[in-house]
């Protein structure tokens, strides 16, 4: 089935106006992850895609085409739910098929190849998608949201989600900036930079790409924005600087004319043929002074764009008006039935977790699923019941902290949430819900109820993260002091924690020992299971 053919299919006309259950808006990850499980359910759905195939957004970004996305083939490991802590591309499916990993071995792949690799998603697992469409107004009805797109052909769906990523650079309010070129179209022949001066505003990966591709030609490269650079070994946030685009670090340490400037932009003028930028710095008592470039480039990342809602249908913005403000749940805090899947999804854990990233919002949009389905279908959250023994909670704590990606991947954020009733009934084991979802839901209510996440420690608390204090192997009762990524298991009532038990970090990050089991299992045996302390 082509492209073309899959929008013929599925367009809907004027004669038949159905009210589809969802209208998808974008089919790139996102949408794709999505659509695979509601085409799995039978629900009825459509995806609107702008483009002629999805992903358009990666057919252009990220500039120099290298994903920040790592694709770990081998890992020494089989088993295909433990091997996607380290591939990072691959969408979720119920059988472990169609992975990422078949089409590049590249550690850092090129992003043709996730184009691609989406292109054979939806044809392979038969999503609905409408292609050429590109919408240019919605609004909400009594019946739900219409759409119109620029052919004037109009949707009708219940339910709305938009997936469509942030595709409009953000702009900050800087006097001057609409002369500064932006990361989305300036050039990136370096040679069209050949002995100038450019200033790069801002420090994150895509201002650190462009000065990497500058660095020998440009005669000098500065970076600039208010607070230093925020290293993503340090912080484990993928987002923040990555050491494959650090090189001008070296330089500018090492005194090759480049610079990395904590200073906030004041404005940006012309003066001949040169830029003059005023800049107040951040560490030198708000010394001002003025510097000259023959280039500035605006790097300083993209937002949601909501100029397609009517007033009816807006949802409010937050984090300086950059994206729509969302429950729990990913739906709208103003507007029922609308939600957002994909890195729009960030809002939540902006700038801690990886819901911007794929192998962070796979993960979300799954849980959003089976959310939808308990709200919309009455299929309550699957299960499984476990022994209340302390032999029996330990054994499926360890299984799934030794298994899951989920968690692995969305670290603190997603949690499995096992329930202990009182009297004979067995525990409740629920799967990688959001932390937020259940202290906000009716699982809060529960008088005994644990969460198991993964989760760093001791955040902020040192300088060097190759330099610092671990704990040894024998120390479990100070396990609670673990840097690295460990297992943390939280005993609450209604909402209340009462306690917390850490399992000691592992080097190989597997907790099967004894240091780990048997800490445990004396938790659980002083903890609900023995009456509340």
């Amino acid at each position: 089935m082509d492209d073309d053919h899959m929008s013929r299919s599925y367009t809907t006309t004027k004669k038949t106006q159905k009210i589809l259950d969802y209208l998808i808006i974008g089919a790139g990850p996102a949408g794709l992850q999505l659509g695979y499980y509601l085409e799995n359910a039978g629900r009825d759905y459509l995806i609107l895609e702008k483009g002629k195939s999805p992903g358009t957004f990666f057919k252009k970004f990220p500039r120099h085409r290298a994903l920040l996305s790592i694709n770990k083939v081998y890992t020494g490991y089989k088993d295909p739910e433990v091997r996607l802590r380290w591939d990072w591309n691959s969408l979720l499916t119920n059988t472990h098929e169609l992975l990422f990993s078949d089409y590049t071995k590249d550690y850092f792949p090129d992003a043709n190849a996730l184009c691609r690799y989406l292109k054979d998603f939806a044809k392979t697992f038969k999503i609905k998608i409408q292609f050429g469409t590109t919408v240019t107004r919605i609004s909400k009805t009594k019946e739900g949201f219409q759409i119109k797109d620029s052919r004037s052909k109009t949707y009708k769906g219940k339910r709305l989600i938009i997936a469509t990523g942030v595709t409009k650079p953000f702009i900050p309010a800087i006097p001057g900036i609409e002369m500064a070129e932006n990361y989305t179209n300036v050039s990136i022949d370096p040679d069209d930079f050949a002995n100038q001066n450019v200033l790069i505003i801002g420090k994150g990966n895509s201002a650190f790409e462009t000065a990497d591709n500058l660095v020998g030609r440009a005669a000098r490269i500065h970076l600039v924005s208010p607070a230093p650079v925020a290293f993503a070994w340090k912080t484990h946030f993928v987002g923040d600087l990555r050491a494959v685009n650090n090189n001008l670090l070296d330089t500018y340490l090492l005194k090759s004319q480049n610079a990395v400037l904590d200073a906030t932009v004041e404005r940006i003028k012309r003066k001949g043929k040169k830029y003059v930028v005023s800049v107040s710095y951040s560490h030198a008592n708000n010394e001002r002074e003025d510097l000259a470039y023959d280039r500035v480039i605006a790097c300083t990342g993209f937002q949601f764009d909501a100029s397609i809602f009517d007033k009816s249908a807006k949802p409010d913005l937050t984090i300086n008006n950059r994206f729509p403000a969302q429950t729990s749940e990913w739906e709208s805090t103003n507007v029922k039935d609308l939600y957002f899947a994909g890195t729009l999804m960030q809002v939540r854990d902006f700038k801690k977790k990886q819901s911007s990233f794929i192998h962070g919002f796979r993960y979300n949009i799954r849980t959003l699923f089976f959310l939808l389905e308990q709200k919309y279908y009455g299929k309550p959250l699957v299960y499984r019941e476990v022994k209340k023994t302390p032999e029996s909670l330990t054994r499926k704590v360890i299984t799934r902290v030794n298994k899951s990606s989920a968690l692995w991947q969305q670290f603190g954020f997603l949690a499995d949430v096992m329930i202990v009733p009182e009297g004979r009934k067995p525990a409740r084991y629920y799967e990688e819900l959001p932390v937020d979802y259940v202290h906000d839901s009716k699982l809060a209510g529960n008088e005994d109820y644990y969460l198991v996440t993964l989760e760093y420690g001791l955040k902020g608390s040192f300088d060097d993260p190759f330099n610092m204090h671990r704990v040894a192997r024998d120390e479990t009762t100070k396990a609670k002091m673990s840097n690295f990524l460990h297992p943390i298991v939280r005993h609450y009532s209604r909402s209340r924690l009462h306690c917390t038990h850490h399992i000691i970090e592992d080097l190989a990050a597997e907790w099967r020992e004894d240091v780990h089991i048997k800490p445990l299992r004396k938790f659980f045996s002083t903890s609900a299971l023995a009456g509340r302390p």
